[in-house]
C-alpha cells in the first residue's frame, strides 16, 4: 500500500487508516452478495412456499414482486441518505433490516406475513446495495486500487446471481424452503459484527437536510414504473393494469425532474447527468442488464423444461458460469493498467454477444457440453470483462459527497434494465412458443424455439450496449 493511500484514509477519520483494506472489502462484498443472491434464490423455492403456506397464484407473484418493487423504489432515496447521514451507519441499518426481515420471512406462518417480510427485505436491500459501492469508493482512492476493489465487488455480485439457483435448489430439496431466507440470518449477523468493529460510524456534526418532496416523488415514480413493468409480463403492455402505473410513473418522474431543478439541495443533483462518465455508464448498464439478467431465467427454464434436469442439477450446471464471470471480473482490472478501459469493455461486450448468438442455436436435443457449457462460459466471461470498466467509469470524476447517490443511480439502472428486458423477452418468447406449439406439435421443440429467440434478442441488446461504450470519456491516466 502506498503512502498517499494511507494518508487519504487517515484524513477522513483516524480509525479508517487502521482498518485493513481486506476487511472493508469482505464486508461490502458480503453485503452485495446477500442482496444479489436474494434476487434469484427464492425463485426455486416458490412451489414449496405455495404448497406449505397455501399461497394462490396472485400471492405467489407478490412474494417476488414485493421484494423487487421495494428494492427498486427506494434505491435513489437510500443512496442519497447514505451521502447525507453517513455510509457506514446506513450500511449497518440496511444490513440489520435485511437480516431481521429474512428471519421473519423464514418463520412466516401465513402468506401475508411472508409478503410483508419480503417487502422489508427489499427495503433493506435498497438501503444496503448502493451503500456497499459507496463505502468501497470512499475507502479506496480513485485509481488502480479502487479498480481492483470494484473488480472484486463486481465478481462477488455476479457470483451471487449465479449461485442463487444452486443455493435455492439445495436448501429447498435437502432442508426446507424456509432456509432460503433463514440462511441470510447467520451471514448477516457476522457481517453486522464485522461492520460495527471495522467501519467508522461517527457523525461529523455537519447540518444536513433531506429533499423530502424529491424523495417522495422519486420513490413513488420509480415504484409505480417498476410495478407497471412487472404487471406487463402477466397482462401485456396495453392492459390498464400495466399501462396506467407506467404512465403515472413517467409523469411523476417528469415532475420530479422539474422539482429537482428548482431545489437548493436536491435528492439527485441533475448536473450529475452532465458528467459524461455517469450518464454513459448508466445507459450501458441499463441495456446490458436488460440482456444478461434474463440469461439465468431462460437457461434455467431450458434445462428444466426441455432437458428435464432437476433443480439441483440445474444449479450445479451454473457453477462453470459463476467461475467464468468471476474470472472475467478479476482479469479486467489487470488489463485496465495497460489497455484503455473502453476497449476492454467493448471486447467483453463482443465476447458476450458471441456467447449469446451461440446459445440461441440450441434445440430440444441439446446436451450440457455442447449447448450449455460452451456458450455460457463465453457469455459470462464477457459480461465479467464488461462490468468492471463500466462501474469504475461511473464512479470516477464524482465527489466523495455524491458517491452514494451515484451508486443508487447505478443500481436503479441495473434493476430497471433487468426488469424491462425480462418482460420484453418473456413476452416475445411466449408468443414464439405458442406459435411453434401449433405448428410442430412438440412442446420441447416449441419451448426451445421460444428460448432461442430470447437469446437472439439478448445478443442484439448486448451489441447495442457495446456500441454505447463509445460514449464514455477517455480514461485519465493515474497521476495525470
Amino acid at each position: 500500500m502506498n503512502h498517499s493511500t494511507v494518508r487519504e484514509r487517515t484524513d477522513r477519520s483516524g480509525r479508517r487508516g487502521r482498518t485493513p483494506a481486506w476487511a472493508v472489502l469482505v464486508l461490502v462484498c458480503g453485503g452485495q452478495f446477500l442482496v444479489i443472491l436474494d434476487v434469484s434464490v427464492v425463485n426455486v423455492a416458490l412451489p414449496a412456499m405455495r404448497s406449505d403456506l397455501g399461497i394462490g397464484e396472485a400471492g405467489l407473484q407478490w412474494v417476488v414482486n414485493a421484494y423487487t418493487l421495494a428494492f427498486a423504489g427506494f434505491l435513489l432515496l437510500a443512496g442519497r441518505v447514505s451521502d447525507l447521514f453517513g455510509r457506514e451507519r446506513t450500511f449497518l441499518i440496511g444490513l440489520g433490516l435485511f437480516t431481521a426481515a429474512s428471519l421473519v420471512g423464514g418463520l412466516a406462518q401465513d402468506p401475508w406475513m411472508l409478503i410483508i417480510a419480503r417487502t422489508m427485505q427489499g427495503l433493506g436491500a435498497a438501503v444496503l446495495a448502493p451503500t456497499t459501492l459507496a463505502v468501497l469508493t470512499t475507502f479506496f482512492p480513485e485509481g488502480a486500487e479502487r479498480t481492483r476493489a470494484i473488480g472484486t465487488w463486481t465478481a462477488v455480485g455476479a457470483g451471487g446471481g449465479a449461485a442463487g439457483g444452486l443455493v435455492g435448489g439445495l436448501l429447498t430439496d435437502y432442508l426446507s424452503w424456509r432456509w432460503v431466507l433463514l440462511v441470510n440470518v447467520p451471514i448477516g449477523a457476522l457481517l453486522l459484527v464485522g461492520a460495527a468493529l471495522c467501519l467508522n460510524v461517527r457523525r461529523d456534526g455537519v447540518a444536513r437536510r433531506l429533499d423530502v418532496s424529491g424523495s417522495v416523488l422519486a420513490t413513488v415514480g420509480v415504484a409505480s414504473l417498476a410495478y407497471g413493468i412487472a404487471e406487463s409480463a402477466s397482462y401485456g403492455w396495453t392492459s390498464g393494469r400495466s399501462l396506467l402505473p407506467i404512465v403515472v410513473g413517467l409523469v411523476v418522474l417528469a415532475l420530479f425532474g422539474v422539482v429537482e431543478s428548482r431545489t437548493a439541495e436536491p435528492l439527485i443533483p441533475l448536473r450529475l447527468f452532465r458528467i459524461r462518465s455517469v450518464s454513459a455508464a448508466n445507459a450501458v448498464l441499463l441495456v446490458t442488464n436488460a440482456a444478461t439478467l434474463a440469461n439465468w431465467y431462460f437457461l434455467s427454464l431450458y434445462m428444466q423444461n426441455v432437458l428435464h434436469y432437476s433443480p439441483v442439477r440445474t444449479g450445479l450446471c451454473f457453477i462453470p458460469h459463476s467461475i467464468s464471470v468471476i474470472l472475467g471480473s478479476k482479469l479486467a482490472p489487470r488489463l485496465m493498467s495497460y489497455v484503455d478501459a473502453r476497449l476492454i469493455g467493448a471486447a467483453g461486450g463482443l465476447c458476450a454477444v458471441g456467447g449469446m448468438l451461440w446459445q440461441s442455436t440450441f434445440t430440444a436435443q441439446g446436451t450440457f457440453l455442447g449447448t450449455i457449457l460452451g456458450p455460457g462460459i463465453l457469455t459470462l466471461f464477457g459480461v465479467g470483462l464488461l462490468m468492471t470498466p463500466i462501474t469504475t467509469a461511473a464512479t470516477s470524476g464524482v465527489t466523495m459527497a455524491e458517491q452514494g447517490v451515484v451508486s443508487g443511480l447505478l443500481n436503479t439502472s441495473s434493476q430497471f434494465g433487468g426488469a424491462l428486458g425480462l418482460t420484453i423477452l418473456v413476452t416475445v418468447s411466449v408468443d414464439r412458443i405458442s406459435a411453434r406449439t401449433g405448428a410442430v406439435g412438440n412442446v420441447e421443440e416449441a419451448l426451445a424455439s421460444g428460448y432461442s429467440l430470447a437469446f437472439l434478442i439478448s445478443a442484439a441488446l448486448l451489441l447495442a450496449a457495446t456500441a454505447l461504450i463509445a460514449l464514455l470519456p477517455k480514461p485519465v491516466p493515474p497521476g495525470a
